[in-house]
């Protein structure tokens, strides 16, 4: 086996360490047929376009009485006869002429003659006539043909996330099913000698493993196939071994622990023994620099931090963007909102920081607040928090009032 070349010794900013990655990542290629039901949180492996024009005819915009504009227009107080009605789904058989109206209601085909609706509430009707109490011009309160889509118009590219909304707009376009790119597997094992399975006795110094839980909760996603490997102890050639058997059944190998550069902290040894090119060990931000990537021909290996909260953070901002893109997808980068801060805090320049916080309603408006203990072992700042608040490289601190980045946690979002 080939020797693997040893880290780069500087650290690297995220977004530099994101785009450099997503550079050396040729993303999988291969798509199968779903169903439409399946296809949420999938990624198109083609340009859809719609089938039909939406919606295929002019219809009505509004319950009312279709009439002439210019009739109208030319005697305002005109009683126009009423001569049928239209329904959506029970359009009306024939033509509605010039000193007539139709009554018709939402989503109704516009038969020939009328050219507008007018609201019913805008109406006076007796009997069979009906008085327009508002000058309307042509097309008013109708939609055209192909108002929401044309046919032939994209409703969603390749790669892109298919979502609610879009499985609408799919559906309303004419697909009962459509060509999604296949899922990426990824293996996830923990390394350490002190962590041991959630439900059984701890010995004296063991830890129970909270890592491949978090993981297997982040990265529950329809674009990945997961698979456990279990807890990993801490030697060398026993994590050898385990990336070895991870990267022959597995597009993509994710290890938590050990990422360092201590006595007991073997992935980048391991990374090299199986071949792996390290493309960086340690990210300029807090919590998550001790974290090394690898690859091995197509395959990658993301050696997070023990830590829980580094861990968190580094996969959400790394791994799952990067995931996507190798998965065929459009890689986005998280929401930020730009918020006030509500606190103080002093940082070294030379890293970002990443800390959990809460949006509270200030004197002026929304601020940010910081929640928990700022540790990145405690994973308890993570629960009760609405998002990150993001401190840049540059900055040496934060005063009360600075704008600052938010990224919201997703069940804060809609």
């Amino acid at each position: 086996m080939p020797a693997a070349s040893p880290p780069p010794a500087r650290t690297v900013p995220i977004d530099v360490a994101r785009e450099m990655l997503a550079n050396r990542i040729t993303p999988l290629t291969g798509d199968e047929m779903v169903l439409l039901d399946a296809s949420l949180g999938r990624l198109a492996a083609t340009d859809i376009t719609s089938t039909i024009d939406l919606p295929r005819t002019h219809n009505a915009a509004v319950d009312g009485y279709g009439v002439s504009a210019k009739i109208l227009a030319d005697d305002p107080s005109k009683a126009f006869k009423i001569v049928g009605a239209a329904r959506a789904g029970h359009p009306f058989v024939g033509a509605i002429g010039d000193n007539e109206a139709i009554e018709i209601y939402t989503g109704a085909i516009m038969p020939d003659g009328p050219d507008c609706v007018a609201m019913h509430e805008d109406c006076d009707r007796k009997g069979q006539f009906v008085v327009i109490q508002r000058l309307l011009k042509a097309g008013s309160n109708m939609r055209p043909p192909g108002e929401n889509l044309a046919k032939g118009e994209a409703v969603i590219t390749k790669g892109q996330r298919i979502n609610a909304a879009l499985i609408g707009q799919l559906a309303a376009a004419g697909h009962d099913r459509i060509a999604v790119q296949k899922p990426v597997t990824v293996g996830l094992l923990s390394t350490g000698d002190e962590i041991v399975e959630a439900g059984g006795g701890l010995e004296p110094g063991q830890v129970y493993d909270s890592n491949r839980p978090m993981m297997r909760a982040l990265l529950a996603d329809p674009m990945l196939t997961l698979s456990d490997h279990g807890i990993v102890p801490d030697k060398l050639a026993a994590l050898t071994s385990a990336y070895d058997e991870a990267l022959a059944m597995h597009d993509v190998v994710i290890s938590s622990g050990g990422a360092s550069d201590g006595i007991e902290d073997h992935t980048q040894a391991a990374m090299q023994a199986v071949g792996a090119d390290c493309a960086f060990w340690r990210l300029a931000m807090k919590p998550g620099r001790p974290m090394a990537v690898g690859k091995k021909d197509k395959k990658l290996i993301f050696c997070l931090p023990g830590n829980p909260v580094a861990a968190f953070v580094c996969t959400k901002l790394l791994i799952v963007p990067l995931l996507t893109h190798l998965a065929g997808g459009v890689m986005t980068m998280p929401l930020k909102c730009i918020i006030p801060a509500g606190f103080s805090h002093k940082k070294a320049a030379g890293r970002a920081e990443y800390l959990r916080a809460t949006i509270s309603d200030g004197i002026d408006g929304q601020e940010i607040k910081l929640h928990g203990r700022k540790g990145a072992g405690v994973i308890s700042s993570l629960t009760g928090a609405d998002g990150l608040v993001e401190i840049p490289l540059e900055n040496a601190g934060v005063e009360n009032g600075l704008p600052l980045a938010f990224l919201p946690f997703a069940d804060r979002t809609l």
